[in-house]
């Protein structure tokens, strides 16, 4: 985001200068699809695209939040939360504080400007970045709230869960708090252990927005987690997390041939982002790239996810010299693909994606090559060099 926006349209919006800059990034995932509902292992990162609020304390419970992207206002007092029209922006803003106040904190309102450059309805997790990012400002407004990462990914999950009616898991809100620049983030999805990995110099992860929407992505959501729940009882385990690839080769004729498919991916997938790790701990980039394609043959073949976009987006990217692999990530039926490339090769890359793509869906990519970024931080706008994360757990 460009700063000098943010602040003069405070000035512009209040009369005075901001004091104080929060902001939380948006997130993509590297490996690990389809895993996080089975107590499974997640390989996402934190994206130099990021929620932003200017802002500055008030003396009272009062908050007011001004929306760039919506070009709308948002004015709300702490002791009398209430819902707006459905699916509203505000939602999330107002779900963080809700979140905050029952988990017995005591908050301050503020002045306060919003603005993101994290593409809202990609599959990069705009919504976590705003709640991270309302959160660290209410931190900025509020000196004596004190909270753990773990705690802030947990009460922004709240807020989605709650507040705004969305299921979410914990994988998003705890990479826009966690993440940290230059590193992937490991995360057991069922303990919530998380450890950093670092990602190789001299590359860069594309995100390929496809441009295709994602209708279908909900419903089949639902059904594939159901069909996991399934398989996971007919092999007497708490979750699909539990089986190994060894166990699933001897016992999947328990299975009906579509569970053993769903289940096939899953195991498999789990087992991929421990190799993927493996692999950038050795600086094999290569074989994080054939990781990654196998993902997304998996996920094409046996998970079922995948669509003519994202294949497209994907075959187009892997024939490209200096591509070392491609993959959707998301949901799937649309959204987004990434791709590793040397960053040498990127703007061949996207060459060959706006010249390709267009011929085979009838539709434009936007194409996002990005970064590992830090994650949720804030600091007074006459401190820039001192920047305050959330307190380690």
């Amino acid at each position: 985001m460009q700063m000098a926006v943010l602040e003069e349209a405070f000035r512009h919006t209040y009369g005075y200068a901001p004091t104080f800059l929060a902001r939380a990034p948006g997130r993509v995932n590297l490996i690990g699809e389809h895993t996080d509902y089975n107590d499974g292992l997640v390989l996402p990162m934190a994206i130099d695209r990021e929620a932003v609020v200017v802002g500055a304390p008030r003396d009272d419970n009062v908050v007011n939040l001004f929306s760039l992207h919506y070009n709308e206002k948002l004015s709300f007092d702490l002791g009398t939360i209430a819902r707006r029209q459905e699916h509203h922006w505000s939602h999330y803003v107002l779900g963080v504080a809700d979140a905050l106040l029952r988990a017995g904190h005591t908050l301050k309102g503020f002045d306060g400007v919003l603005g993101s450059d994290v593409p809202i309805g990609s599959g990069l997790s705009s919504s976590a970045a705003v709640e991270l990012a309302t959160l660290m400002a209410f931190a900025a407004a509020t000196p004596s709230l004190q909270l753990s990462p773990l705690d802030a990914a947990r009460l922004a999950q709240r807020a989605e869960n709650c507040f705004v009616g969305v299921q979410c898991g914990l994988m998003d809100q705890l990479i826009a708090a966690l993440g940290r620049a230059g590193h992937a983030l490991l995360i057991d999805c069922r303990t919530l252990a998380h450890q950093p990995v670092p990602l190789p110099e001299g590359y860069t992860v594309v995100i390929i927005d496809t441009a295709a929407p994602r209708a279908l992505a909900s419903s089949a959501y639902n059904e594939r987690r159901a069909q996991c729940e399934q398989a996971a009882r007919l092999l007497g385990v708490p979750a699909l997390r539990d089986v190994s690839p060894e166990e699933l080769a001897r016992r999947q004729t328990e299975l009906p041939p579509l569970l053993a498919r769903r289940a096939r991916h899953v195991v498999r997938e789990n087992q991929r982002v421990l190799q993927a790790v493996e692999a950038l701990r050795a600086g094999d980039v290569a074989e994080l790239g054939a990781l990654m394609n196998q993902s997304h043959d998996s996920l094409r073949d046996d998970y079922e996810v995948s669509s003519p976009a994202l294949d497209a987006a994907v075959e187009i990217a892997r024939a490209t010299d200096g591509v070392l692999g491609a993959r959707m990530t998301g949901a799937g039926f649309g959204g987004c693909a990434i791709a590793l490339a040397a960053q040498a090769c990127v703007p061949a890359l996207t060459t060959n994606l706006l010249a390709h793509y267009p011929k085979r869906t009838g539709l434009t990519p936007r194409l996002y090559p990005c970064s590992a970024s830090d994650g949720a931080t804030w600091h007074r706008l006459d401190d820039r060099l001192r920047q305050h994360s959330l307190h380690p757990c």
